[in-house]
């Protein structure tokens, strides 16, 4: 299966300059964990999620409305391609541990984001729908056991 199959096509981004603020209302209104950081033309420079937005109010003691975007952003941003097939995509999600991935055409513009919640649903409904999904429980479950792994211990499991 693809990943343009599964993926969510109604993806709200931000700019590295907006505030902290917008992008934690951006969440909320559209109820999604993370929003891609494009720049000025469009182009994934980062991910923003719900976690860094908690930790740049902590770590950096400012009100999220003075707060900018591109001072919590990850900036090192792992993505998939439309045509990329689904096993592909939870590679790179276990490699990089995380939990979505921004679906990007040549030229690094957003064209969606797959997470994995997008791919457990996909296995639910073709479940319900012929009882044999495309897409395997087994490769789900490996998939967010490779990604819950606690940093301090990753290396010990890489390893093994």
């Amino acid at each position: 299966m693809k990943v343009e199959q599964v993926m969510n096509r109604n993806v709200k981004t931000c700019l590295a300059n907006d505030t902290l603020n917008r992008a934690a209302q951006l969440m909320w209104e559209n109820d999604c964990g993370c929003v891609p950081v494009v720049d000025d033309d469009g182009r994934t420079v980062g991910m923003i999620t719900d976690r860094d937005v908690c930790m740049a109010a902590y770590t950096q003691g400012g009100m999220l409305s003075h707060l900018r975007v591109g001072s919590a952003m990850a900036r090192e941003v792992r993505s998939c391609r439309p045509m990329d097939t689904v096993a592909e995509a939870e590679s790179i999600m276990r490699a990089a541990q995380v939990r979505r991935l921004p679906v990007v055409d040549a030229e690094r513009h957003i064209v969606g984001l797959l997470s994995l919640n997008d791919i457990a649903r996909e296995v639910a409904r073709e479940r319900g729908a012929s009882g044999k999904p495309e897409l395997g429980t087994e490769e789900v479950a490996e998939t967010l056991g490779a990604i819950c792994i606690p940093r301090e211990h990753r290396e010990l499991s890489v390893a093994a």
